[in-house]
């Protein structure tokens, strides 16, 4: 064997032309890099208990919801920014977009005309009303009277204001009766707190203090269309063709009609029948008390048996609107108006089933081109 010398300088193998020394540097170094490139081995899975199982995936549902929450609250969050971001957009382009112009005010022309109507009924006054109705309403002698002034002062007033738009040289003044109970039924003998000819004295000089009020604090002339109502009668069932001579408003009328005789600006038209006409520029009005027409408490209130009565009236002499009282119920019926009362809720409307109603009268206005175009309560 012929013997070679190695890289390093020593005696080597013939074969490899290296030493012993480089020959185990060598191999060691391969087998490191054996151990370096060669792949891991499987891991075998790790054995889980069901119980822990359970719990786990529980913990997974549980994650996989709020997760879901999460996300649906984060979507709704983004919506709401877009909305947010248009409003803003839009509240820019108004404020961008501002723009003033010049209004100038409104001054009457002095040639437009209106006619006020007032209406007065079924105030009771001598009645007392307070238990029988639950404490909704209380009524007696000295509140008849204050509710009496401040009708006639609260009429003036809205005519005052109304006046300011449209010259009123007229007030029609309805007088559409039972100002007082009288004693038509056994209760009203043992409730009132005055004899019939005593209270119709008292609403007597109500109604003539009110008339004067409305003179004096006034130049308007007064029209006076008056009724007299079912309560004021003297027998005891209601008469229709001999109704004024049984009824004690009627008296009522005749003589306040006496005290106001030399006054020019007041005028009384009192009714001899069921209907009185009042022809107002272009509106044909026509009044009564309203007791001719009879409501049984229907569902459908007081509108069916009225339309029905005011078509058969109107075949024998039309009328473009219908006002009157008797139902204690402020109605506007477009063709016809009812007024309220000044006694308030009491044991008649609780007995005609009536919803409960504060009391009030009526006041509207009949302009000359435009016809009715104003309609309000006088709260009382």
């Amino acid at each position: 064997m012929s013997s070679k010398q190695c890289a390093c300088g020593s005696l080597a193998y013939r074969r490899r032309n290296e030493c012993l020394r480089c020959v185990r540097i060598r191999h060691k170094a391969n087998l490191v890099r054996k151990s370096t490139d060669r792949p891991l081995e499987p891991v075998a899975p790790v054995s889980v208990p069901p119980a822990e199982q359970v719990t786990l995936d529980r913990e997974q549902n549980k994650l996989r919801a709020e997760l879901k929450v999460v996300k649906a609250k984060y979507q709704e969050s983004l919506k709401t920014i877009e909305a947010q971001e248009a409003s803003l957009s839009v509240v820019a382009e108004l404020k961008e977009g501002l723009e003033t112009h010049t209004i100038e005010p409104h001054h009457p022309s002095g040639t437009s005309e209106a006619t006020v109507v007032v209406v007065a009924s079924d105030w009771h006054i001598e009645e007392t009303v307070g238990a029988e109705v639950g404490g909704l309403n209380k009524f007696n002698l000295a509140i008849a009277h204050t509710r009496a002034e401040r009708f006639f002062a609260k009429a003036h007033r809205l005519t005052t204001l109304l006046a300011q738009d449209v010259k009123i040289p007229t007030m029609i003044l309805a007088l559409l009766g039972d100002f007082i109970s009288g004693h038509i039924h056994d209760e009203l003998v043992e409730n009132n707190s005055l004899s019939p000819m005593h209270a119709i004295v008292e609403a007597q000089n109500l109604l003539a203090s009110g008339i004067q009020f409305l003179l004096d604090n006034s130049d308007r002339k007064i029209h006076i269309p008056c009724h007299s109502g079912n309560h004021s009668r003297t027998t005891l069932k209601t008469r229709f063709a001999t109704e004024n001579g049984h009824s004690l408003e009627y008296l009522l009328y005749v003589t306040l009609a006496d005290h106001f005789r030399h006054e020019p600006r007041v005028t009384f038209q009192i009714a001899e029948g069921m209907h009185s006409y009042v022809q107002v520029y272009n509106t044909m009005v026509r009044f009564q008390h309203g007791h001719a027409c009879k409501y049984g408490g229907g569902v459908g209130g007081i509108y069916i048996p009225l339309n029905k009565a005011i078509s058969q009236w109107s075949r024998a002499r039309h009328a473009d609107l219908d006002v009157m009282g008797h139902f204690h119920t402020q109605v506007d019926g477009g063709h016809f108006l009812v007024n309220g009362s000044l006694i308030g809720y009491n044991s008649f409307a609780l007995s005609m089933r009536c919803g409960y109603e504060m009391p009030k009268q009526t006041l509207f206005l009949l302009d000359k081109n435009r016809g009715r175009t104003f309609n309000a309560p006088i709260l009382l």
